[in-house]
């Protein structure tokens, strides 16, 4: 029987999006000494607006990417509301990245891009 997968999204700029091209579309890159903690969302619309809002603004370009993790092992990270209610993220400790790619299931996939 599979495991059941829950679908992830995360905006993202240029610089991260070549990472993950040059990683096979398999897996997150490192965080920066400045960036503790990696934030994938809930919800698309959510993705959507920090992509088309904030990472073209800061980068030129924002791009909202999907994906899947395995549904249990998701479990140790409560969902956080940052926001309104449907502001929905997930908080991934930077050292636990590399764990937290072995759980992905398929490829990170480009949904929306923006310019």
């Amino acid at each position: 029987m599979d495991n059941p997968t829950t679908e992830l999204w995360r905006p993202t700029g240029p610089a991260e999006l070549e990472l993950v091209r040059q990683s096979g579309w398999r897996a997150w890159p490192p965080r920066l000494p400045e960036q503790p903690i990696f934030y994938p969302v809930l919800n698309e619309d959510y993705a959507v607006k920090i992509a088309r809002d904030w990472n073209v603004r800061h980068d030129g370009a924002g791009y909202v990417t999907r994906f899947r993790v395995e549904t249990a092992f998701l479990a140790r990270y409560p969902v956080r509301q940052a926001g309104g209610e449907t502001i929905l993220e997930l908080w991934v400790p930077a050292e636990e990245l590399p764990e937290f790619n072995a759980h992905l299931v398929g490829e990170i996939e480009v949904a929306h891009e923006f310019r």
